[in-house]
């Protein structure tokens, strides 16, 4: 029985784990609808996308038997099962595990910091937060420098995040350091080998959807 196919993406295309999966389907050259969501005007929380999805998250993937996939990383194992190439997730069991724990980490220290610290520290992005918390943004400053100082130690060692070879933890790493422009800074002082990263993985095609 051969599985649901991927139909529209609904997303909001400028926002970080959107992107990710923006990404993940141009490095698998898979090409589907896509349906904005203007997350900023709030439609997220109406009962149309909230029926679909479940909550008020973005991006959903709808499939071709009507059902629907939150959650980035979900969807991005699912696309990963129909398109097995080029492989971004794991080709055994040891090497899923390893991008797993790295993919791990780069959401949580290092994206999820980078996005506390825009919306809760930029007025602007108050349209996402029920309040924002200025002392939990810059709490969360402090906690995203020594996460991108300890990303740069890695990369000093390894080419890719998580490896020999360009992964989903890479994906989600450059999304937020590119994110972090909303921030209008970079990376701290002296990490050159994040830096030498960052162009590489930008010179990829698919960096420019």
């Amino acid at each position: 029985m051969s599985l649901p196919t991927l139909v529209r993406i609904f997303e909001s295309h400028r926002a970080p784990n959107p992107r990710r999966v923006s990404i993940f389907l141009a490095e698998k050259r898979v090409e589907v609808e896509r349906v904005e969501v203007d997350i900023m005007a709030g439609e997220h929380f109406a009962d149309a996308h909230r029926k679909k999805a479940g909550s008020h998250h973005v991006p959903v993937a709808e499939l071709s038997d009507g059902s629907f996939l939150t959650e980035t990383v979900a969807i991005c194992r699912y696309v990963e099962a129909l398109h097995p190439e080029p492989n971004l997730m794991g080709a055994d069991a040891k090497e899923t595990a390893v991008i797993e724990m790295w993919q791990r980490r780069m959401e949580f220290s290092v994206l999820q910091n980078i996005a506390f610290v825009a919306r809760h520290t930029i007025p602007a992005m108050q349209a996402l937060e029920h309040e924002q918390v200025p002392e939990w943004g810059r709490a969360c400053a402090s906690r995203m420098e020594e996460a991108l100082k300890g990303l740069d130690e890695r990369l000093r060692e390894s080419p890719f995040i998580a490896g020999a070879r360009f992964t989903i933890a890479d994906i989600t790493a450059w999304v937020a350091l590119d994110f972090m422009r909303v921030l209008r800074r970079g990376p701290p002082d002296g990490c050159e080998a994040l830096l030498e990263w960052h162009d590489r993985v930008k010179a990829r095609p698919s960096a420019t959807v």
